[in-house]
């Protein structure tokens, strides 16, 4: 590998920054806005539904785009989630894809 790979420019440095800077305040300038926002039931409900919903959207592109074995985990997946906290959704899906790309593989 040539050494000019790995090497980091000013502008790679100042992208890395921008991109802290912007992670930082957008985490942490939207805990202290919350503070005065009075939130209603219908938001508060939004609110828990949008790291699911954020989630899918990001995982079924791809999911329908590689495999059978990726397509069937991320069915499962979706199942599971209506009943699970969404962590031990994620986790079951890793195995999903896991045992069913094993299944699938002996076919």
């Amino acid at each position: 590998m040539s050494p000019e790979l790995f090497s980091l420019s000013p502008i790679v440095l100042l992208c890395l920054f921008g991109m802290f800077l912007s992670t930082f305040f957008a985490r942490n300038l939207g805990q202290f806005i919350i503070r005065f926002v009075r939130i209603s039931g219908r938001t508060e409900a939004a609110l828990q539904a949008a790291p699911p919903a954020i989630l899918m959207a990001v995982i079924a592109p791809v999911a329908f785009a590689t495999g059978p074995a990726e397509t069937a985990a991320t069915a499962l997946t979706a199942l599971v989630s209506t009943r699970l906290p969404l962590l031990v959704s994620i986790i079951l899906g890793v195995i999903a894809v896991f045992c069913f790309r094993l299944a699938f593989a002996m076919l």
